[in-house]
Parts: structure tokens; sequence; C-alpha cells
């Protein structure tokens, strides 16, 4: 557990095989942090944006990361504390097997990440009235950072692999560098004058491995590579939604069919094409154009895909089920066209009379 900057809860899951764990893991914690919050009057809400509270209102956890970003962040966007203090997302971590696996499944899932934003959107209010958007969330990376977030074109260039990744990460602006329990000041300098021992806030000392893998950790991309692959392209939400995130990625990732007939579907796509969906779908959602059709039809095309990947996978829990059912939630969004920012925007104009309060007491955890 650890508290992001405006004190949005995350649970860092453990590595596990099935769905069917993930699932005991997180309604487990759901169950402990719901008890807890009952006893000190507090509850939790699962959406993309902080719904109500203005900018001032949210205070700032003390770590020393976040003081040094706090100080950076206006400097190279415009939305960069809106996304450190009132954003909250859900990720998916998943493995690889192989340089040539990791460069499939990045550019399947880094190609399909806006149409897990459309299916995820969970955030229409801003200060207590509709803000325009799906997933303001999702819009908030497009005026934060240009240096370290955004679709990364060069992933579906010919030559992408570890070394294209490293190269990347050389030339992003660093943020800090850790040294005896407190964070140094290195924000806007060049790691690879770290490397060779001329970085400005730590003159002669050469950065190692320990200092790469922290300057990992500050890039923000909608899929962001480690020794695992991140999915960071979905609004928070309600549970069962949470739960259909993992499901939609294993599906698309971890089954060799199932990700041979994902990179059929977006290998055609142009960096326009890429660009487009990027920019359009936090807005506009399953609504967005794309190529002839929508976003919602591409998406159920995507789902198809994703069920046929976890029957494949034959994980059955103590009742016989296989995974499938968990992606459940996203057939019925993509079928009727109606995300949860839909479903929200029609209780605001219709039984809230326009008072977002209430989403507090009827959506909470």
């Amino acid at each position: 557990m650890s508290l992001e900057p405006g004190g949005q809860f995350e649970l860092s899951g453990a590595p596990v095989a099935t769905l069917h764990e993930t699932e005991a893991e997180l309604l487990n914690h759901l169950q402990e942090v719901t008890a807890i919050g009952d006893k000190l009057g507090l509850g939790f809400l699962g959406a993309g944006f902080n719904p109500l509270a203005t900018r001032a209102q949210v205070p700032w956890m003390p770590k020393g990361r976040y003081a040094i970003m706090k100080a950076y962040m206006p400097k190279v966007g415009s939305l960069g504390l809106d996304m450190m203090l009132r954003t909250c997302t859900v990720q998916v971590n998943l493995d690889y097997g192989s340089e040539a696996d990791m460069v499939k499944k990045f550019r399947v899932s880094l190609a399909l990440q806006p149409l897990a934003t459309a299916l995820f959107a969970a955030s229409p209010f801003t200060e207590g009235r509709p803000n325009g958007f799906q997933s303001f969330r999702s819009h908030i990376w497009t005026d934060t950072d240009p240096d370290r977030c955004g679709i990364l074109p060069f992933v579906f260039e010919d030559g992408m692999g570890f070394e294209r990744y490293v190269d990347y990460m050389l030339d992003v602006p660093m943020y800090f560098v850790y040294r005896d329990g407190k964070y140094i000041d290195a924000s806007g300098q060049n790691f690879r004058d770290f490397i060779d021992g001329k970085l400005p806030a730590l003159p002669g000392e050469r950065a190692h491995v320990g200092d790469f893998i922290d300057h990992l950790s500050t890039v923000f991309p909608e899929v962001r590579l480690k020794k695992f692959l991140e999915m960071r392209g979905a609004d928070a939400g309600p549970t069962k939604r949470l739960l259909a995130l993992p499901a939609l990625w294993v599906g698309l990732l971890y089954d060799t069919t199932a990700l041979d007939a994902a990179w059929d579907l977006v290998k055609g796509w142009t960096p326009e094409d890429h660009a487009t969906l990027r920019t359009s779908v936090p807005a506009r959602g399953l609504a967005t154009p794309f190529k002839g059709q929508t976003v919602r039809e591409v998406a159920l095309t995507m789902l198809t895909i994703a069920c046929d990947g976890l029957r494949n996978r034959r994980r059955f829990n103590g009742h016989g089920e296989d995974e499938t059912h968990t992606l459940d939630p996203l057939f019925a969004i993509a079928a009727s066209g109606r995300s949860f920012a839909d479903d929200l925007l029609d209780a605001f104009h219709g039984p809230w009379q326009g008072d977002v309060r209430k989403i507090y007491g009827e959506r909470a955890f």
C-alpha cells in the first residue's frame, strides 16, 4: 500500500498466475480498507478524477520526490499538478518472455490503449460540474510533460528493442537522484551527463544501475517498459471494472493466437491513426470515429479476441469457471456504447439534480 501525491490509495498487487487470484486479492483489499474506513468515517471512490475538490483543496503527501515534481511540473505543462493531485488510474503489469515478445506486446498494447481509455472512462466531472470529457484524466496527460508522456511513435518503428527504449530514457530529463534516504533535485538535468560524472546536482559522481531504475519510474507513457509492461490508459472505477482491466490485457497478450489476432487488428494503423485516437478518445470515448467505424465497434472486436485468449488459457477456479466472465462488464459497455462516465452524467442530470456530491454516497466501494 502506498499514497500517491494527492492521497490516492495504491495497492501494488503481488505477481500471480491467474485472474482468479487477482480477483481474490482485490476483493480482500477492498474489504480491508472499507472496514477500516467505516471505523474512521472514511469512504473510497473509484473514479478517474476527483469530481469535486479544487486543486488547492487537495493536500500534498509529504514525500521528497513529490516536492521536486511539484516545482518542475508547471515548467513543462499546464495540467501536471492536476495529474498528481486529482487523477486516479488503475494499472496492470504483464511480463514478457523475450525481447521479440516484449516488442510485439508493447506495440499491441500501446496501439489499443485508447480503446481501454474509452471502455474505462470515468472522469466526466471537474469541481462539481460536467467537464465535457469522458476521461478527463486521460486528457490531462496530453498537457503534463511532452518529454515523458504520450504514445511513443518509435515503438512501432523498425529497430525497436530494449536498446531503443534505453536511448529514449537517457534523453528524458531527470527529476531527482536518491542518496542516503533523501531526494536530490536534478530536475531538467541529463542522465547521460550523470553517467559521465557531469551532473550539476552531483558533480563528479557517476550514475549506478539503481539510479537508472529510479529514472525508469519517472516517465509516464501510455505503456511503460520496465522488467514488465505497465498498461496505463484506464480510469479507476467500480470493482467489476477493476477486475476487467487485467482480464482484457491478459486475454490479448498471454495467448499466442490472441496476440497474433490483436497484432493483425492494429498493424496497419499509421502514426496519424495513433495520434488521432490519443487526442480524440478522452472527449468522445466510444463514439470516436475511426477508420470508417467507431471506437465502440473496434473495441467489440478487441474484446472478442481477448475473450478467446482467456478461453484458450483454460485457467479455472474452484467452481469450474474459466477467466472469461471477468470481461462481461466490458462487453456490456461496448455493446451499449455507454461508459461509466455516461452513467454518472445521467445520474447528475437526473436523480442527483446537479449535485455531484451524491457520488460519494451512491458510488463508493
